[in-house]
């Protein structure tokens, strides 16, 4: 055996030294060609840095163009841009409101600039804007930063948990404002990125945004008890946005129970409101690019995109293919992102969830589907989202089963600041029931545990037995989803190493 060791050991180390001396040779040979060329190629080296390259972006002026051609680009344009046009659809909107007032008796909708806050859990009513939830008092100021600097007023929250979603026309966030960033009570000021405006003293943070419309969105949590609504109205009083202008550094106090409102809708409709009409998207899409600068590194696909639109601009046949091809995209490409099966990626038990929210970037596909199943998603550290539209077996979640979901001891979701479990119903919105409960979660401070610390949650139509009761999440007759909200998430809940349990149909 010895032997044996020592003849592979000494044909070993041979191939090891033909190795490295052949390794040498050829690093001394690269090394020598290298410094050849330096030598002789200097003139070329030289004349190559002295000639300036232009990037000619996208088909230039008059170039054929097929009509597969305009319909696969229409698509893709179609995907990107969809978020920003309903933003924009949006701003148009509130450019219209006056002033601050509760849209149909139940929104808070206020002119741009200003804020307009709930004082309550927003209503089962409300169709704006998919998704909402019962477990914070909302607000909503629209923001054209354009139009002046504007200063958000933060009150003392004390052990409240409250975040403020401050996002830009992408849908991305651009500041830092809630109980998990340690944000001190006071007053910030938001500009546009070119603001060269002076900042007053008494100002405790300047955050800027590129794009031309924004939006504030303040949460504060709420729980059920009565005493807690309470409690909390006047702190809502004190949150507010408004122009720079009107900064004298003192706290602004606004009795939000006295807005005006408009009168609500004869007929609530069902579906959340089309903000984006795939017939006027391309007519509207030069205005957008203009609301909306490239990220860096999309300079180019922005020159290819202002080309293609110049090009259909041109030609009303061009334009019409565009415009099918958005009609197309809007049923084929976009409606199918509502379902949140297919709303960023899968975890366990079929829930999915994204981990990128308002800051995805040139991630287009979960920033178009988040727009259209769920708009206003928070930032990851703020919230962590969980959908579902199955049950463990992957059937369809429907009212004429029943289902329970059990949280094992210790295992319910791991946050700082709240979570609950919400049921929406087809369209993402409340599903009316005789309790006018939709949520269950951290703001309900009488569910029932089991015996051995266990959490079930019982979600069906029918009524339960009466034990049953405190924990029960009434569902429709028909189809609905599921969706869990992690408000300021533990470390492990943002890396995945913790999802919901499993829907169980009993």
């Amino acid at each position: 055996m010895c032997l044996t060791e020592n003849k592979n050991s000494k044909k070993m180390k041979k191939k090891i030294f033909k190795f490295s001396i052949l390794t040498f040779i050829a690093i001394n040979l690269i090394s020598s060609c290298k410094n050849e060329v330096k030598e002789n190629d200097k003139n070329v080296l030289t004349e190559t840095d002295s000639v300036k390259t232009e990037i000619i972006s996208g088909p230039i002026p008059n170039t054929n163009m097929t009509p597969e051609y305009i319909k696969t680009l229409s698509a893709n344009i179609y995907l990107w841009a969809w978020p920003m046009v309903n933003m924009h659809n949006r701003k148009l909107m509130f450019e219209k409101v006056p002033y601050p007032v509760l849209g149909k008796g139940i929104l808070p909708l206020s002119s741009i600039n200003h804020i307009a806050m709930l004082t309550d859990y927003v209503d089962a009513e409300e169709r704006e804007v998919a998704c909402p939830n019962q477990d914070v008092v909302y607000g909503l100021a629209p923001l054209d930063l354009t139009k002046g600097a504007v200063i958000v007023q933060v009150p003392d929250f004390g052990d409240r948990f409250w975040v403020y979603q401050v996002c830009d026309q992408r849908t991305e966030g651009f500041a830092k404002l809630g109980k998990m960033y340690g944000t001190k009570p006071g007053f910030y000021l938001l500009t546009s990125s070119d603001w060269k405006g002076k900042v007053p003293d008494g100002i405790n943070a300047v955050y800027k945004s590129t794009t031309t419309f924004n939006v504030v969105i303040p949460r504060a949590f709420q729980s059920d008890d009565p005493n807690d609504k309470k409690a909390i109205q006047p702190l809502i009083s004190l949150i507010n946005v408004y122009p720079l202008a009107d900064f004298d550094g003192k706290m602004k106090k606004v009795d939000y129970t006295k807005l005006p409102k408009t009168p609500a809708d004869k007929v609530v409709a069902k579906q959340e409101t089309q903000w984006v009409n795939p017939e006027l998207f391309f007519d509207q899409l030069s205005t957008v690019l203009k609301e909306v600068p490239p990220l860096k590194g999309e300079e180019v696909w922005y020159a290819q995109v202002q080309s293609f639109l110049d090009a259909i601009n041109k030609d009303p046949k061009l334009k019409a293919i565009a415009k099918q091809s958005a009609i197309d995209s809007e049923k084929n490409l976009i409606k199918p992102l509502f379902q949140f099966e297919n709303v960023g990626y899968p975890v366990k038990f079929n829930w999915t969830t994204q981990k990128n929210g308002a800051q995805f970037g040139t991630d287009y596909l979960t920033r178009t589907a988040c727009a259209k199943s769920n708009i206003f998603v928070n930032r990851p550290i703020e919230s962590k989202y969980f959908y579902q539209d199955f049950d463990s077996t992957r059937t369809k979640l429907s009212g004429s089963n029943k289902y329970t979901i059990t949280f094992a001891k210790g295992q319910t979701p791991p946050v700082k600041g709240f979570w609950s479990l919400t049921l929406y119903d087809e369209h993402h919105f409340f599903a009316s029931n005789e309790l006018k409960r939709y949520s269950l979660g951290t703001k309900n401070k009488n569910l029932k545990y089991n015996a051995d610390g266990s959490l079930t949650l019982y979600v069906q139509n029918s009524k339960p037995d009466a034990d049953k009761i405190d924990n029960w999440l009434p569902a429709p007759k028909g189809t609905f989803s599921l969706y869990v909200r992690c408000y300021w998430p533990e470390e492990k809940t943002l890396k995945d190493e913790w999802s919901p349990p499993a829907v169980i149909k009993t």
